[in-house]
């Protein structure tokens, strides 16, 4: 039942991001044709700002999803109405934080945007503001089908407020040319799915809407709270870690800088997008698993989870590093291109942060918050700090040289850790030996794939179709040929083998029925 509802909402998020990335690109192209690069900086700049900003969640909605798993898995309605009321309780008061937050940042606006000729600065932040705190008014609805393993409800509902609003923000764009109509639009747009998430929710599972009769009993209240303290610690940090990274460029650099890096960012974060389809769908049948399977049955699935996250996030990268470049010139000129240096340092940054995904969900599932509430924090500080001198040294390749700087020096030896010893209760080096390897495999696999495509041109789109090819298909068949006799790699063989059988079960009735 975990693996199948696991497909079913891979499968609906994979479908979902195809449409969503073919939608991005025609937007951005618009978007960067119609108002230019500085609009673009201001917009990955108030993205930053508020993501600070929404520091005040704090993870509350993460210890109370963690609290749900139990009640959910044993069905436990009264336990589970006391949670939500709770839920809903929390993100009221987080929506009116924020947005207090927001509008006594407002003044200081000027003191970001560096050599920016963008009108109505305040009004652009104040759309912003308000896209970030009205959905918190509905979360808690959404994260309960999560919960019960029903992501692809969510994506489809998304997906169809994704599609009406980035074509309706394509048509203003063109049409008025305004940036603050194209904002309304993406507004208006997020708030109506949001609500209508809510009641689809209130119709599913209508034992929600009673009355709740039964307080949370002390316990557990003072797990969430003990929770809750450490994840504040954690969401502190990773905001300094990775939602400052565009503040130090406009500051220390100018917007029209961070206009550039949103272009290599947007094509990185859509490759993570489709990466975290997968993962973000499997996290919650993880916490399933955690809450009632054995430690080796726990280990056996986290084996083979752990090879898959190596597959893809070694095969992105390595696909990015190929392509991307050649990919901007064509799509929209080599003056949005940025140095080699910082591309490199983009991708192994993005593989070291992918290659910990399966450890920390594990981590996150299993409870374990408190235990390293001060590492994020640790980081942070290291982050900051690098990066602040680096940029100043050699430019924005040093702003993401800082955060891979910080990323080795704590999470990546403390969260195998702690799941190594409170999760598994197995030795460490098994990790470390593991991990080894599969870098070796990567780098191995990359300079192979690099040489190769070297040979092949891409100054045309037919050209560089023919080199995506290769890059996508050189690191897959080394990757089959090494893994093909693993026991992880035959169990996700059994997978596919047994789903496509089933399909095929389902299929020819219906092929029968035609003829």
């Amino acid at each position: 039942m975990r693996t199948r509802s696991s497909i079913i909402n891979i499968s609906a998020g994979l479908a979902n991001q195809l449409i969503i990335t073919l939608l991005s690109f025609i937007s951005r192209t618009v978007f960067i044709h119609i108002l230019g690069v500085e609009y673009l900086g201001v917009n990955g700049l108030f993205t930053n700002i508020l993501a600070m900003l929404s520091l005040a969640e704090a993870g509350i909605g993460s210890s109370i999803i963690y609290s749900l798993y139990k009640p959910v898995a044993e069905n436990d309605r009264t336990r589970i109405q006391s949670l939500m009321n709770l839920y809903r309780k929390a993100y009221l008061v987080i929506a009116s934080v924020v947005f207090l937050l927001g509008v006594s940042v407002m003044p200081f606006l000027s003191f970001f945007v560096k050599d920016a000729q963008v009108d109505h600065i305040h009004l652009i932040f104040l759309i912003f503001l308000l896209n970030t705190c009205l959905p918190y008014l509905f979360q808690h609805k959404s994260s309960f089908l999560n919960v019960n393993q029903k992501s692809y409800i969510i994506t489809m509902v998304f997906s169809v407020s994704s599609i009406v609003s980035m074509g309706l923000k394509i048509a203003v764009l063109s049409w008025t040319k305004n940036f603050i109509y194209y904002l309304v639009v993406e507004c208006a747009v997020t708030l109506i799915s949001s609500v209508f998430l809510y009641y689809v929710v209130d119709r599913m599972y209508p034992y929600l809407k009673e009355k709740v009769t039964r307080k949370l009993d002390p316990e557990t209240r003072n797990s969430i709270i003990r929770n809750i303290k450490a994840i504040v610690l954690q969401n502190a940090g990773a905001y300094l870690i990775f939602g400052t990274d565009n503040i130090i460029i406009s500051s220390f650099v100018s917007v029209a800088a961070v206009g550039l890096y949103s272009n290599y960012n947007m094509l990185i974060e859509i490759c993570r997008t489709f990466i975290n389809q997968i993962f973000n769908n499997l996290y919650h049948s993880i916490g399933n698993l955690v809450a009632k399977e054995t430690k080796d049955k726990i280990y056996s699935v986290y084996k083979v989870y752990w090879l898959i996250n190596f597959w893809l996030y070694s095969f992105f990268a390595i696909f990015l590093y190929v392509i991307l470049e050649p990919f901007i010139r064509l799509w929209i000129g080599s003056t949005y291109l940025m140095s080699n240096v910082v591309l490199i340092v983009l991708m192994v940054t993005f593989y070291e942060r992918g290659m910990r995904n399966s450890i920390t969900t594990m981590k996150t599932t299993a409870g374990i918050f408190h235990e390293d509430r001060y590492v994020p924090l640790v980081q942070a500080v290291i982050n900051l700090g690098f990066s602040i001198w680096l940029v100043q040294e050699i430019g924005i390749a040093g702003v993401f040289l800082g955060t891979l700087i910080s990323a080795m020096a704590v999470p990546f030896w403390t969260t195998p850790y702690f799941v190594y010893r409170k999760v598994f209760n197995r030795q460490l080096r098994s990790y470390f030996a593991t991990y080894s390897v599969y870098v070796g495999i990567g780098v191995a696999t990359c300079l192979l794939t690099t040489w190769i495509c070297g040979w092949l041109s891409a100054s045309t789109w037919p050209m560089l179709l023919v080199r995506a090819c290769a890059a996508a298909l050189i690191p897959n068949l080394v990757y089959i040929l090494l893994f093909r006799k693993r026991e992880e790699f035959r169990y996700l063989l059994g997978i596919i083998t047994r789903l496509l059988s089933t399909m095929a079960k389902r299929i020819k009735p219906h092929l029968a029925n035609a003829r």
